[in-house]
């Protein structure tokens, strides 16, 4: 099976992370917020941890797509990984409104995360045992 797919799927996701630094960059610009500060203004602040939360995600996410699509299907790890990455675009435009507006994004990308967690664990186990 090609991994052609997961590497794009890897590639988007890290698109994603680097549009949200660039909205932290524009941001400190915007609310004159000066590096290394990260406080004064709660629009910068709901930003900036748009950010870091996606950075944070990113750790989480990145091994189990390519273990599910190792050990279980490219194409499907692709499929969840695609819900992820728009789970998380939602939750940035969401979170850039209000705190309470990420929500619906955190859901979706943190479903897709678990399925993914979970077809990984269950591929690589089962590996396991068959030898």
């Amino acid at each position: 099976m090609s991994t052609s797919l997961p590497a794009l799927t890897t590639l988007v996701a890290v698109l994603l992370y680097l549009v949200t630094s660039i909205n932290v960059a524009a941001a400190r610009g915007k609310y004159k917020i000066e590096a290394p500060a990260i406080a004064g203004n709660a629009d910068f602040e709901r930003i900036f941890r748009i950010q870091m939360n996606t950075l944070e995600q990113l750790v989480a996410f990145l091994p189990p797509l390519w273990l599910f699509a190792l050990y279980v299907n490219p194409a499907w790890s692709s499929v969840l990984g695609a819900v992820w990455i728009a789970g998380r675009a939602l939750y940035a435009v969401g979170y850039t409104r209000s705190a309470p507006a990420r929500s619906k994004g955190f859901i979706i990308a943190f479903a897709a995360l678990a399925v993914l967690w979970l077809g990984a664990m269950w591929g690589v186990v089962a590996a396991l045992l068959r030898g």
